[in-house]
């Protein structure tokens, strides 16, 4: 079972959160909020927060451009991740993977039964890494962020969290970049 190793210390992350709307501005973005409120919380830190309208390559590019910024280890996306035309953030990830975590989205699926039950197969929740930088799509409901940050996130983001958590890795993931 996890638990919090209190003999380590913790380490704080840098973390932009992206909202994916075509409707939504800051004064309206109640997942975002979610999002902002637990990361400080938490303890870490808000690097950047941005919202960006449902187009693929726009979303893709802030992806990138956060991946290039060495100040940012995570990057939340929220919204976007439905099975609606609009809805393409998870074509956006997954152009800017390097590696997906499937796993990522099947523990959000177990997490999300257990809320709203088989509604949960409509959610394409997904992680995946890329530059060094740990990348998740989240549905655009404040519930799912709470729920993906409360069960997952928050303790896969702390360093003391056993018995492995993403922290700990952090870095090495993109330890095949120096490799000769």
């Amino acid at each position: 079972m996890s638990r919090i190793d209190e003999s380590k210390e913790f380490i704080a992350v840098r973390i932009a959160v992206l909202t994916v709307s075509d409707t939504r501005d800051l004064g309206q973005d109640r997942s975002g909020d979610v999002l902002v409120g637990r990361i400080g919380d938490a303890g870490h830190v808000l690097a950047d927060r941005k919202i960006i309208r449902d187009e693929r390559s726009e979303i893709a590019d802030q992806l990138r451009a956060w991946c290039a910024d060495p100040a940012i280890d995570v990057v939340i996306s929220t919204g976007g991740t439905g099975l609606t035309g609009r809805d393409v953030t998870v074509e956006a990830h997954r152009d800017v993977y390097e590696k997906e975590m499937d796993a990522f989205g099947t523990v959000f699926t177990i997490v999300s039964m257990q809320k709203i039950g088989t509604s949960a197969v409509q959610s394409r929740a997904t992680g995946g890494v890329a530059n060094g930088t740990y990348l998740f799509a989240l549905p655009g409901s404040p519930g799912a962020c709470k729920d993906a940050w409360d069960e997952i996130l928050q303790k896969q983001l702390d360093y003391r969290h056993r018995p492995c958590n993403f922290v700990e890795i952090l870095p090495r993931l993109n330890e095949h970049q120096r490799r000769k």
